[in-house]
């Protein structure tokens, strides 16, 4: 039987059989990060803490430090000089979160010819029309091949990387789940063990827009006023929420989301709303099922839930904005910091 905890923020795990078995043993699993920019509150506090979740169920985890599909995406505008440096950095945020799994570098794959054997197998035993559809891992559309074919590339290296590192237990976001079912659909015909596909949920961004379009809703660190970095400011992260889209309505909101995601996933035990001593003073909510009822009932404005909401935050990411002061070389060279 799987823990509460080991399924917090969880959407599907293919299969649950065949993890409950994996936690049996000594398994061995991964998450596959781009070093491609600031970090978010997605992979710092969904897929962080779900890193984190693993450790502590038995699995030895490792974060994958996808510089080559970085390069492949686009990212940095392929320096990848910068590519590493936010690597790097991506390691200290998680260090300072509390987080500290086992990491790789995808360079010290590529440069083994029984890598690039694994890629070719692989892409013999996929059609043109599947890897274009599962091209949706990197954030883009099945036409981008059209113009750049090595974005075909990318699908295939995630797989291998998997098949590589021997991986058991796959953790991504459900944007991920195209490689994850292609690397199982695969790992039969090639003689591999099909990986364990662990998703978790996608925060929407806070512009809220593009909400029918998973690519198009997800918090992104490349589109404007999209998401809040777990390095921002005090006066940054308010700013952010409060500009924030936040409807009356339940779905779709992603202050509420992160409220739920978040901070009564993993860090209070009840969010303190402050108001105005003429407004009712501030809210005590003790846990996310009654914050969505007084929320939806209308008893909770926008404005107020959006400030609890940015306290919390500040509170939960002090660690970071310290290491980020003490390291801010890199954020100065990458551009991030003036």
């Amino acid at each position: 039987m799987l823990s509460e905890n080991l399924l917090r923020n969880v959407v599907e795990v293919i299969t649950r059989e065949e993890l409950e078995k994996k936690l049996r043993g000594n398994s061995k699993g991964y998450v596959g990060i781009e070093p491609s920019g600031r970090v978010h509150l997605g992979t710092g506090l969904i897929i962080g803490n779900k890193v984190r979740d693993l450790q502590e169920a038995g699995v030895d985890m490792l974060v994958y430090l996808a510089d080559w599909h970085a390069y492949i995406n686009d990212k940095f505008s392929g320096d990848m000089h910068k590519i590493r440096l936010a690597g790097e950095y991506l390691k200290g945020v998680f260090n300072a979160l509390g987080i500290r799994p086992n990491y790789l570098w995808a360079d010290e794959l590529v440069s083994r010819k029984e890598y690039w054997e694994k890629v070719i197998r692989i892409a013999k035993k996929t059609s043109l029309k599947r890897v274009k559809r599962a091209m949706t891992i990197m954030g883009r559309k099945e036409d981008e091949a059209e113009l750049d074919s090595s974005k075909i590339i990318y699908p295939f290296m995630q797989v291998a990387d998997i098949f590589d590192m021997e991986i058991e237990v796959a953790l991504g976001g459900m944007d991920q789940r195209h490689a994850h079912m292609l690397a199982r659909d695969v790992a039969e015909k090639l003689g591999f063990e099909k990986p364990v596909a662990i998703h978790t949920v996608i925060l929407t961004g806070l512009k809220g827009s593009g909400r029918m379009d998973p690519i198009e809703a997800k918090m992104s660190k490349s589109k404007e006023g999209s998401a809040i970095f777990v390095d921002d400011s005090e006066e940054e992260i308010r700013k952010k929420m409060k500009k924030a889209f936040c409807p009356p309505e339940i779905e779709g909101n992603p202050v509420l989301q992160i409220a739920k995601h978040i901070l009564f996933t993993y860090y209070e035990d009840k969010l303190v709303i402050p108001r105005p001593e003429k407004w009712g003073g501030d809210l005590v909510i003790n846990s996310y099922e009654e914050l969505e009822s007084i929320y939806a009932n209308g008893e909770l404005h926008p404005m107020d839930l959006k400030a609890g909401v940015a306290e919390s935050l500040v509170k939960i990411l002090k660690p970071v904005r310290v290491y980020a002061e003490k390291n801010d070389d890199i954020p100065k060279e990458l551009g991030w910091k003036k």
